[in-house]
């Protein structure tokens, strides 16, 4: 490949030397800072410094809850600034959290002595809606939150019957996606509430219309997503064919279109809804298959949830529901070196590439692939490679070769590092890890990419 078109792919990737996926959030916090500058200079005159820095919080809390709203509407411009619906899931939930966090202070110094009883009633499921779905979002990952020193106190907690029952009322994906739904009516009461009760709108009108304004378009999005997305966005009917145990805990699950097929990129996702014994159950899932087919086919790994019980719940015959497709983990937006990490069922993204590659691979790749014990697709993966000399592919068993560690990476390639693109599918400590050391070693944050499948 002529470096001429090795820089065109990382014009793809970045804008100005910043990464696509960065754009998003560089404008979120140009539009934080730009709304807390803009309450500070139009302060009411006579208004108590305590409570309008109360306000302000409120304010801006409305703000982030809004840009929340707007990053999981599905739309594909936001899917494009982000760099990937993922990358924009993941913003959601970061802008949810800190949301909710602003909504402590404010509560503390936001005192207005003549505030409506609406306005009071209507803060009341609004912080306490907020504040239950933000918890409940991060249970999961309570691991990656507490210092390892604390992981032994609360896992002997979960042990006790009182959290036993509440994890049975509360555990699984589809419950909390449910209540999750509900957030945008809780973001409304808490819109509704300032309102009604921030006491600078009074005298400050470019405040109250720039709120307006603000809670107006994240609340319009959240009825667009809950009301009316359904109708814009294409569903493709697919059939089960297949369901094939690959190894332990591992199957793939085949789809026959009944219509219109959907057409994918290699590396891209789709929302699956299948119907099981169980009912109807929604995941994420990136295909595994081949693209520019009919069939859509995925590799499933017992995760947890309904993930765990899928080949017992799923048989052929079984009707899907496909849309999409989604995501932007696509290598050819990298440079001519390439390395692919794949952990896991983190591989699967690469297993479209590899099974999508045409006679000739233009980019030089080193895979890592790692497996406790020998991967179940190594043979295919080896027979591939056989066929492109550029892929060289590096098997590791971590059962007998230990973990893969970015040492043993980044010395397996002998190139520039600047001049490197990465590619990583697996489990977060993991892949946190591999970044840390890829840009300490001077790998361009711009060429780092990484596929996120637990959103949550």
């Amino acid at each position: 490949m002529s470096g001429s078109q090795g820089t065109t792919r990382q014009r793809r990737a970045a804008v100005f030397g910043v990464p696509v996926r960065l754009l998003g959030p560089l404008a979120i916090g140009f539009l934080a800072v730009g709304y807390g500058a803009l309450w500070v200079l139009a302060r009411p005159p006579g208004e108590p410094m305590l409570r309008h820095v109360g306000q302000l919080l409120g304010g801006e809390s409305v703000l982030l809850m809004s840009i929340a709203l707007v990053l999981i509407s599905t739309l594909p411009h936001v899917e494009r600034i982000f760099g990937g619906i993922d990358y924009a899931a993941i913003w959601h939930r970061r802008l949810a959290v800190a949301g909710a966090l602003l909504l402590l202070p404010h509560v503390e110094l936001a005192s207005n002595p003549e505030a409506t009883s609406l306005g009071k009633t209507l803060a009341v499921p609004a912080a306490l809606g907020l504040a239950a779905m933000i918890v409940w979002a991060i249970l999961p990952r309570w691991r990656t939150m507490l210092p390892g020193a604390l992981h032994h106190i609360v896992l002997r907690a979960m042990s006790t019957w009182p959290v036993r029952l509440v994890s049975r009322v509360l555990g699984g994906y589809e419950r909390w996606r449910g209540f999750h739904r509900l957030t945008g009516l809780f973001v409304a009461a808490g819109f509704m509430h300032g309102l009604l009760d921030a006491t600078a709108f009074d005298s400050t009108p470019v405040l109250r219309w720039s709120y307006v304004v603000i809670g107006g378009i994240g609340l319009a999005f959240y009825a667009y997503r809950e009301v009316l997305a359904r109708h814009f966005l294409p569903h493709h009917d697919y059939q089960v064919q297949e369901v094939r145990a690959v190894a332990p805990g591992l199957v793939d699950v085949h789809l026959k279109p009944l219509g219109k097929p959907l057409q994918f990129r290699p590396g891209q996702f789709a929302m699956i809804y299948l119907e099981t014994k169980d009912g109807w159950q929604r995941h994420p899932f990136s295909m595994s298959g081949a693209a520019g087919g009919d069939d859509i086919r995925i590799t499933v790994k017992a995760l947890g949830d309904h993930t765990t019980k899928l080949p017992d719940v799923v048989q052929p015959g079984m009707p899907a529901v496909v849309s999409g497709p989604y995501g932007r983990f696509d290598r050819r937006t990298g440079t001519a070196r390439q390395v692919w990490i794949a952990g896991g069922v983190g591989i699967t993204p690469f297993l479209s590439w590899l099974r999508s590659l045409d006679n000739e691979l233009g980019e030089t790749v080193d895979f890592f692939v790692t497996s406790a014990g020998r991967s179940p697709f190594a043979d295919e993966i080896e027979r591939i490679a056989k066929e492109h000399p550029r892929l060289t592919v590096h098997l590791i068993d971590t059962s007998s070769d230990g973990r893969l560690t970015p040492e043993q990476v980044l010395g397996a390639v002998d190139t520039d590092s600047r001049e490197l693109s990465v590619y990583m599918g697996g489990p977060d400590p993991m892949l946190r890890q591999f970044r840390r050391a890829l840009r300490a070693a001077g790998v361009r944050a711009a060429n780092i990419h990484r596929e996120y499948f637990r959103w949550r």
